[in-house]
């Protein structure tokens, strides 16, 4: 039998992310980054004007950071550990949402911090490439974690059996995004490695009528 697998997210679950965005923003763009809502969109507003960065402007700032900008990014507190933890049940892999052509920076990015995984790049929801990965690897079980409630409404509905938990690392986001929990999309919502850890291993290695979380909703 094979064994189980992990499919994470990056950013914001590995790396932080949109924080280092935000002081680059200021730094070199005149630009402001405050969420006070779902809508990363608006989020964006030129300092000097107040007037909203238009989203076509936003796609060209988010490639030139992930072009010129990715050494800012740091380590999720707990996330190279738990990464480590988990390699021991199960293969890892990392299932992030960056244009193919970076596939290759993004798995030296990782590397330099310690995290030593296969990357696989994608464009749009992730159930499809999730699913290419599960024929790929064949798991006897698999974990998918990220940190948007689209991508668990993908992967939900393409493979509802994998078990997904909606991880958002980041204060700045998490507690503004939808949640794939309450969406009835994700099996748990927990946004630190600490707490993750112990869920995720369970998830991995509990046979499914044994679990104690299935256990009390029966």
């Amino acid at each position: 039998m094979n064994r189980p697998l992990v499919i994470t997210d990056c950013d914001e679950v590995l790396l932080h992310m949109v924080s280092h965005f935000r002081d680059w923003l200021a730094e070199e763009e005149g630009i402001t980054f405050e969420m006070g809502g779902r809508d990363f969109v608006s989020a964006m507003r030129y300092a000097e004007s107040g007037e909203a960065v238009e989203q076509k402007e936003i796609w060209r700032l988010l490639n030139l950071f992930f072009d010129g900008q990715m050494h800012r990014q740091t380590p999720v507190k707990g996330a190279v550990e738990g990464i480590a933890a988990l390699s021991e049940y199960a293969d890892v892999v990392v299932l992030t949402n960056l244009m193919d052509h970076r596939q290759e920076s993004r798995t030296q990015q990782l590397l330099g911090h310690g995290i030593d995984l296969k990357v696989y790049t994608n464009q749009g929801p992730k159930g499809p490439a999730l699913q290419a990965i599960l024929d790929e690897y064949q798991p006897s079980r698999a974990v998918f974690i990220d940190d948007l409630a689209q991508h668990h409404d993908s992967v939900s509905a393409v493979a509802p059996h994998v078990d997904r938990l909606h991880l958002c690392a980041e204060p700045l986001l998490a507690p503004h995004i939808a949640c794939a929990l309450e969406a009835g999309h994700a099996h748990a919502r927990i946004d630190t490695w600490d707490e993750a850890v112990p869920w995720l291993i369970d998830r991995l290695t509990t046979p499914v009528n044994q679990r104690e979380d299935e256990r009390e909703e029966t």
